[in-house]
């Protein structure tokens, strides 16, 4: 995605702008998810507050690491995707 110099195009902006929302969205649902299956049987099941405040910070943190690993994957990717390979595909001048 980068132009070399260059301004990039709508079409881009518009690229990286989906795909930042895409990994932000993403991201959180997967660390909601998670943060209820940790978290979740602290409040369903009668445990005691110190358990109760052991689960939930564990699974704070825990969705808090994989919020951010999800994004910077997601990102990452999407930057070095922006060149896709053609396996099998010859140049035409060979």
């Amino acid at each position: 995605m980068e132009s070399y110099g260059g301004r990039r195009g709508q079409a881009e902006r518009d690229a990286i702008t989906v795909e930042i929302g895409y990994a932000l969205f993403s991201a959180a649902f997967a660390a909601a998810v998670l943060f209820g299956a940790v978290a979740g049987p602290a409040f369903v099941f009668d445990v005691s507050d110190g358990t109760r405040g052991t689960l939930v910070a564990v699974g704070a943190t825990v969705a808090v690491v994989l919020f951010f690993a999800r994004v910077v994957s997601v990102l990452l990717r999407f930057r070095q995707g922006s060149q896709p390979s053609q396996p099998g595909r010859t140049n035409p001048d060979s």
